[in-house]
């Protein structure tokens, strides 16, 4: 049976929400508010751990998924992006990996529900899982003088994945999305724990994944093309395939294209609100982001368009907009009917 989320994608462009980090840094939160009650006297700063706040101010994090709906979002992300015990390791906060992610989507669905409270015709919305690549490289090696050395093993990802997994489906997610892939063989190990997940749990959840394009090489940071990415995917279920961060939508649009003209199943798209400038800041306005974004589904190659890096609700707002003018990718549209 066919899922909501692909029957939606059916008949229009499905919008994705922005940027979490952007918001949360609006917010200019203290020390203190990421420590809260309960990790007030912990052994190392927590600023900067953003996927906290939904233990310690999750307030702020589903006022953030709200503002993103408000602007037309159809998906929301939860606020896992480094949830999993790898990354939390920099805090000392490893075994809080499975509770978290729990936390998390459940801001999200609260946020769902708020939205719906507010505007009960406002349409189906989708929570996904947020899965990212980890701190750690699986196929690289962080000691240039010892190229055969890893930090990480495939197995030691899996572990982490799966536990990720099964908090963000026990907090009630409604997809997984493994996104900002820098390296392919991390990507495959939460491919790989996601299925097994379902596998145990007689479950099958959207699996969405994107990838980053990390400079004009074309490229991803493990040495992929977009093609070999693509196929380096194809083995897993997709319900879409896409690319993420790094690059402005004028700098990504040749590499979603490679995607649009080979992929099974949805494209997806939400770059950054350009290139930083010399301060680390975007400076793309809502209004050129989403004249670039509409390049994207003027030439019909992308199913699910929104924002990363530098991105906001108005950014959200305004390609949210533009897309009413426009239908999904045709071939995805084949490929539904003929299954």
């Amino acid at each position: 049976m066919k899922h909501a989320l692909q029957k939606l994608a059916d008949q229009r462009v499905l919008i994705l929400d922005g940027a979490m980090g952007t918001m949360i840094q609006r917010h200019h939160l203290s020390e203190e508010d990421f420590r809260g009650d309960r990790f007030a006297s912990w052994k190392s700063d927590l600023k900067g751990n953003n996927d906290l706040l939904c233990l310690t101010r999750p307030d702020v994090i589903t006022e953030i998924h709200l503002q993103y709906l408000e602007a037309g979002a159809d998906i929301i992300e939860t606020n896992t992006f480094n949830a999993q015990r790898v990354s939390l390791a920099d805090y000392h906060m490893e075994d809080l990996a499975y509770e978290l992610n729990v936390a998390a989507a459940q801001c999200a669905k609260k946020a769902v529900e708020q939205y719906k409270a507010k505007k009960p015709d406002g349409g189906q919305k989708f929570v996904a899982g947020a899965i990212g690549p980890t701190n750690r490289t699986a196929s690289l090696s962080p000691d240039v003088n010892d190229p055969g050395f890893r930090a990480i093993t495939f197995d030691d990802l899996v572990i982490a994945y799966k536990e990720q997994v099964k908090g963000l489906m026990d907090g009630g997610v409604d997809a997984m999305l493994v996104e900002t892939i820098f390296d392919t063989l991390n990507a495959k190990a939460a491919l790989f724990a996601i299925m097994e997940v379902y596998d145990e749990r007689n479950v099958q959840l959207p699996i969405m994944v994107s990838g980053t394009i990390t400079d004009a090489s074309g490229r991803t940071l493990s040495g992929q093309t977009a093609d070999a990415f693509l196929i380096s995917m194809s083995h897993a279920p997709l319900l879409s395939i896409g690319f993420n961060c790094a690059l402005g939508a004028k700098q990504l649009e040749p590499y979603v294209e490679v995607l649009s003209e080979n992929a099974n199943c949805l494209v997806s798209a939400y770059p950054n609100a350009g290139l930083p400038n010399a301060m680390g800041h975007y400076d793309q306005t809502p209004e050129e982001m989403a004249q670039l974004v509409s390049n994207y589904m003027e030439r019909g190659i992308v199913n699910i368009v929104g924002g990363c890096c530098g991105t906001t609700p108005d950014h959200i707002r305004a390609i949210a907009t533009a897309a009413k003018a426009f239908g999904p990718r045709k071939k995805s549209l084949q490929l539904s009917h003929s299954n």
